[in-house]
């Protein structure tokens, strides 16, 4: 199955929101928690009822201030806290996925900073059985070598602690400076049952991911075919400035491709 959504309602709020994601005939929407975790529990049902009666299927991208790597131990806790606040109100939106990117390297041994991240997150996983939350977290496919979260330092990290990955294919095409193959990609994570997706338009320097634009047809287009010719379960996600309109886009895209 192939869901298609906007990573958050564009600023119409989650009532408005949701209703106008349903009508375009898109079926999945990430909840975003830019800057903090702010919904409460309460409220969380309440969207989570919405978008089940609207067939949207939800994700939850955790706050941008996460470093699970980080020099300064009040951070990491601080980081923990944020991704642990994400997966309660995950929980109470029935939410499957909770994206957060997990670190830096900050000029530490790279074998130093696996084993920090590897930790934590097998810690945040516990915390998520042990609440018996009913989501879980997926660490995303980062767009610059300085982040911790390569495709191969992710299905690593799911190895050892059972959590799912986020493949985000711009930041993909930002990593390797604008050459990317799909097929490649789709290869290494053949073992994932289902794929949690993000993309969009981006632009990149020698350092990787600069920021992210609209997506362009002719982008959408390659990956849009090798999801068709593998037959891939995905949930695809698009973070552009534009979002809403974007995942319409992609979603002409499909059904002419079909």
């Amino acid at each position: 199955m192939i869901k298609l959504g906007p990573g958050g309602t564009a600023g119409l709020g989650y009532d408005e929101g949701i209703k106008e994601i349903a009508r375009l005939g898109l079926t999945a929407l990430e909840v975003e928690f830019t800057h903090g975790v702010h919904m409460k529990n309460e409220v969380a049902k309440i969207i989570g009822q919405l978008a089940k009666k609207n067939n949207i299927s939800l994700s939850v991208h955790a706050p941008y201030f996460i470093n699970l790597a980080s020099l300064e131990k009040a951070k990491i806790n601080a980081s923990i806290k944020r991704i642990l606040d994400s997966c309660e109100r995950a929980h109470y939106l029935k939410a499957t996925h909770v994206v957060y990117h997990s670190g830096f390297f900050q000029k530490q041994d790279p074998k130093k900073v696996k084993e920090i991240i590897t930790e934590n997150t097998a810690f945040i996983m516990d915390k998520i059985k042990e609440n018996n939350w009913k989501t879980t977290i997926s660490p995303e496919l980062t767009g610059k070598p300085s982040q911790y979260g390569s495709i191969s330092e992710l299905l690593e990290l799911k190895k050892e602690t059972g959590c799912e990955i986020t493949i985000d294919f711009a930041h993909q095409k930002a990593r390797q400076q604008g050459k990317i193959d799909y097929a490649e990609i789709f290869d290494q994570i053949k073992s994932l049952k289902h794929i949690h997706a993000h993309f969009s338009g981006i632009v990149w320097t020698e350092k990787g991911e600069r920021n992210h634009i609209i997506t362009e047809e002719k982008d959408i287009m390659p990956l849009a075919k090798e999801i068709l010719k593998r037959k891939a379960d995905i949930t695809l996600i698009n973070e552009s400035p534009d979002p809403m309109g974007d995942a319409v886009k992609t979603k002409k895209i499909f059904d002419k491709l079909r």
